[in-house]
């Protein structure tokens, strides 16, 4: 039987949220294959490109590789080509390399800038649409901003160090915020004082952030001009030359730097695909996400011009929520004609926006009812973006984005600030580390050898306290009466007696206990075992071997021995220098500068393959 060919044009949040729906439906189909064509080897995270742009992650932070989010999805091909023509006649897609057949098509190309033809924006402006727009910017900035360090004309340096953003929708905002952040660390870095610094945002609309309500953006505005932005409303960018810019008022700001986040169009390559287009160069779908006119051709994502009846003939919005579902809505209905069942019609449901100010603070509509600022509307987004990541299955990149995020950051530019940051030596963890673990060592010993008059785990006594191991006339019960006068303190204190955590153990876990150690064989096993497993903890802890490990499973231990009524209040600082030294304490001075990279690599090669800049035709996996 021959195989069914779906060919999917963008890797983009359409793109990416179709093929994984069109990938986990036929997983077990071997007669379906899924082709996954782009220009790049990876997914760009387009929410945060003023992140990278304005120095807050580093350029891979927002770069997710394809081989590493279909690696598993043995039946998608992914490609690394550019598109050059489609013919719906033939059903082929020609690229600058190979010509592929094609049952199914997919076009989502996403976006790119629209400059509305103003004079000077394409030849001196700089846009925010791609990983290399991003990257080029944050170069400008900081090369522009290393060059007024030293320019001893005052109106040149003035203007070299003024920024303006054109646009006030969700990019704009988020690129003014991000920027007038990054100026602190711009400035001491080329010795220049903050104050030199000035940025605009400049909207043509009466207001900033359109598509909220005026509760966010009055917020917004009010947080922009508060950490010194001027925000120029009602008047927009007539014209860019190299070192200003003119208003439609006639107003002139002398700057070096025009960020344009002022429209968006489809992508301009679409405009030959033979596929009637609406307003900003948009392709028109129907209610199935088909391309009108055309045989077998999806369109999702920013390239879609469909008006939803539900939400007055507006045409689909170009968010990222909207590429998402008419991405799913065109793999649906291809799954839909493969499995001969009815088509799906297109229904948008939009959940609310989130918008960041920098990375301390932001503005939330959601549900059309709920308004959120601050910490907490920041926190709903990152919580968004962390959810993207389970629903295209990538825990790597999960945990990837809480690392840029939260861990590997600078100058406290996280919602929490520096707390959480991993920029720090752990070589003073060294001592806590050797000690600790050599705490746990001496303890293995000491039962595996019976040392200074204690009994040996390894004997023929059972010494674990459980009730149904004991000889009732070994005197337990009286044992127990002796500590009863026990003293809660987290220290020991001379003449007191130290009191246990529990006195004995809760029923449940008796219960458990006694089903997994039920007679005295099993108790002498489980008293070997554990003595063994302390030396192993120890000798790791020390080396600096699996640290995060060792120090996790001692954690563990404690719980168990205190639920077990074997554990004393005065040793509960295991937990707290465990969790410390779970910290990366063993990459200083420790195996887990060599080891950890190692399997990192070898673990990574494994699940993924290899992984390249280009992907060649032909499914390797």
């Amino acid at each position: 039987m021959a195989k069914t060919n779906i060919v999917v044009i963008g890797a983009g949040f359409a793109g990416v949220a179709a093929t994984k729906k069109l990938a986990k439906h036929f997983k077990k189909n071997d007669d379906v294959l899924i082709t996954l064509i782009d220009r790049h080897s990876y997914q760009t995270y387009m929410t945060e490109l003023h992140e990278v742009a304005a120095g807050r992650v580093e350029p891979d932070a927002i770069q997710y590789d394809l081989k590493r989010l279909f690696n598993r999805n043995k039946n998608v091909d992914i490609v690394t080509d550019e598109v050059k023509h489609v013919d719906h006649d033939k059903k082929e897609v020609t690229t600058e390399k190979t010509v592929f057949q094609y049952d199914h098509l997919i076009i989502a190309m996403g976006g790119e800038p629209n400059t509305f033809n103003i004079p000077g924006v394409e030849e001196h402006g700089f846009t925010l649409w791609s990983w290399e727009d991003a990257n080029t910017l944050r170069r400008h900035i900081k090369d522009t901003v290393e060059a007024a360090a030293i320019e001893h004309d005052k109106e040149k340096r003035k203007a070299m160090l003024t920024m303006v953003v054109s646009g006030a929708g969700f990019t704009g905002v988020e690129m003014i915020g991000d920027l007038m952040e990054w100026k602190d660390r711009l400035a001491e870095d080329n010795k220049l004082d903050p104050e030199e610094f000035s940025f605009h945002l400049v909207e043509a609309a009466p207001i900033i952030l359109g598509v909220v309500t005026e509760k966010e953006s009055s917020k917004a505005e009010k947080y922009l001009k508060k950490n010194g932005v001027n925000i120029i409303k009602g008047n927009g960018v007539a014209k860019v030359e190299p070192n200003l810019i003119e208003l439609t008022d006639g107003t002139v700001i002398p700057t070096h730097t025009l960020i344009w986040t002022a429209g968006v169009k489809a992508n301009s390559d679409v405009a030959e695909y033979g596929i009637e287009r609406a307003r900003a160069g948009r392709l028109v779908a129907n209610k199935y996400m088909e391309a009108q006119g055309v045989e077998d051709v999806y369109l999702a994502g920013d390239i879609v011009y469909y008006e939803e009846p539900d939400k007055d003939n507006r045409p689909v919005p170009q968010i990222v929520q909207s590429a998402e579902q008419t991405g799913h809505t065109a793999a649906a209905n291809i799954i839909a004609t493969i499995d001969g069942k009815e088509k799906t019609e297109h229904k948008g449901n939009y959940q609310g926006f989130m918008i960041s100010i920098g990375s301390r603070y932001g503005v939330a509509y959601l549900m059309d009812k709920i308004h959120l600022s601050g910490f907490i509307a920041m926190a709903v987004k990152h919580l968004i973006n962390l959810f993207y990541f389970l629903t295209i299955g990538s825990l790597f990149y999960f945990v990837k984005y809480i690392h840029h995020e939260f861990f590997h950051i600078r100058d406290g530019r996280s919602i929490f600030r520096k707390h959480l940051s991993r920029y720090g030596n752990v070589l003073w963890n060294l001592p806590l580390r050797v000690f600790y673990g050599s705490m746990w060592l001496f303890e293995g010993l000491k039962k595996a050898f019976g040392l200074f008059g204690s009994t040996s785990w390894f004997g023929n006594d059972v010494v674990l306290p459980f009730s149904w191991l004991q000889d009732p006339t070994s005197g337990a019960t009286e044992a127990v009466e002796e500590v009863s006068h026990a003293v809660f303190g987290l220290n020991y204190v001379y003449g007191e007696e130290p009191m246990m955590v529990l006195k004995e153990m809760p029923g449940w876990f008796s219960k458990i206990m006694e089903f997994m150690i039920p007679n005295v064989e099993v108790a002498l096993f489980f008293q070997k075992f554990m003595t063994l497993v302390e030396i192993a903890i120890g000798l790791a802890i020390i080396v600096g071997l699996f640290t995060w490990l060792a120090n996790a499973t001692t954690v563990a231990l404690v719980v168990s021995f205190s639920l077990s009524g074997m554990f004393y209040w005065v040793n509960m600082w295991f937990v707290p220098v465990a969790i410390s030294l779970m910290n990366g304490s063993g990459r200083a001075v420790g195996l887990d500068y060599y080891v950890i990279p190692w399997i990192q690599k070898k673990l990574g090669k494994w699940w993924y393959g290899d992984i390249k800049s280009i992907y060649e035709p032909g499914v390797e996996k």
